[in-house]
């Protein structure tokens, strides 16, 4: 990440207040996820969420299919279902660019090399549901991997029809808390499909909303329980982080016609009365003020109470809108033995 420009603050978000209405948060929610997704060819190399599953392919290799990938503060859905389709999308090229073949339960054991060949746009490649494998050194390869929803306040009838896109994308109807993830929840998406998978925790756009006690004890949790997790954001604490939420703000004039010209309410909100476009500049500043550099997060894992030595920490950005919007990103895994 950029070297802050300002100390870390953890102040409110309207977003998170019980008294702002639910109509507008899911609004607000939209606005965000839309952040994620959309694609500005003269302006943007991919989508954030296509970034994101970019970087999860990069960074992690082969042992990308070896996990099972579990959101645990997935709100409405955000990016997740996106980055699901992008991430199986890339497996599903690479695993058609060697030898193919087909397992009659659709989803083979094993480790895609993740690290082969170009990193493709999902909107140019296969169905994600596609189920392949490829067979290299007598060993069968996944080219699919799973992805699961869950959040303290669930969003179950977002989820259902996101589940629904995907074969690959599940949800946890009832709450769970990231600090505290029920053993049995853990147990049955490590040992999901064929062969025992390793839980990656997957926190985007979401880790700076957690004060540093709680940050902590999420962190002992994930070490406790899983094999790795990663720390998506679009804002940090630099000029160009707080200037790229002032642009997005501006933005939302733009495009609200283009994105929700089925819902005059909605329209309402952004052009009237703006409290959709305000909410998410307001909001998105002190999300810039909120964020961690990978040093605080690496210190909070460091005295997080859990053993953390055995744990590799990387982190980097990448541009994701021209001129100064980026995805930070901070990866963490068990070394291999």
């Amino acid at each position: 990440m950029a070297s802050p420009w300002l100390p870390r603050m953890h102040l409110w978000e309207i977003d998170d207040q019980p008294w702002f209405p639910s109509f507008l948060r899911a609004y607000v929610q939209s606005g965000l996820t839309h952040a994620w997704t959309i694609h500005l060819p003269l302006l943007q190399p991919s989508s954030p969420a296509t970034i994101v599953a970019d970087t999860l392919r990069r960074i992690l290799g082969p042992s990308v299919s070896r996990y099972t990938y579990i959101d645990f503060c997935a709100g409405a859905g955000g990016p997740t279902p996106f980055i699901e389709r992008a991430l199986n999308s890339q497996l599903a090229l690479s695993a058609a660019k060697t030898v193919p073949a087909t397992a009659s339960s659709g989803v083979v054991d094993g480790a895609s090399d993740a690290a082969s060949g170009e990193t493709p746009s999902y909107a140019a490649v296969a169905d994600p549901a596609t189920k392949s494998a490829t067979v290299r050194g007598g060993e069968e390869e996944e080219a699919a991997v799973e992805f699961v929803l869950t959040d303290l306040h669930p969003h179950v009838e977002s989820w259902e029809a996101a589940s629904k896109k995907s074969d690959h994308l599940t949800y946890v109807s009832g709450p769970v808390d990231a600090a505290d993830a029920p053993a049995d929840l853990l147990r049955r998406y490590a040992g999901k499909r064929n062969g025992k998978k390793g839980i990656f925790r997957l926190f985007n756009l979401a880790f700076h909303h957690f004060d540093d006690p709680l940050a902590r004890a999420i962190l002992k949790n994930t070490v406790e329980t899983s094999e790795g997790f990663g720390i998506f954001e679009l804002q940090d604490r630099s000029l160009g982080g707080i200037v790229t939420c002032l642009i997005f703000g501006f933005f939302i004039f733009l495009v609200a016609p283009l994105l929700y010209w089925w819902s005059p309410l909605r329209l309402f909100y952004v052009y009237v009365i703006p409290v959709v476009p305000f909410v998410l500049v307001f909001d998105g500043l002190v999300s810039c003020l909120r964020t961690r550099t990978a040093d605080e997060v690496e210190a909070l894992l460091r005295t997080c109470g859990a053993d953390s030595g055995g744990w590799e920490i990387q982190s980097g950005r990448d541009q994701v809108i021209w001129p100064c919007g980026y995805l930070n990103w901070v990866i963490c895994s068990k070394k291999a033995a």
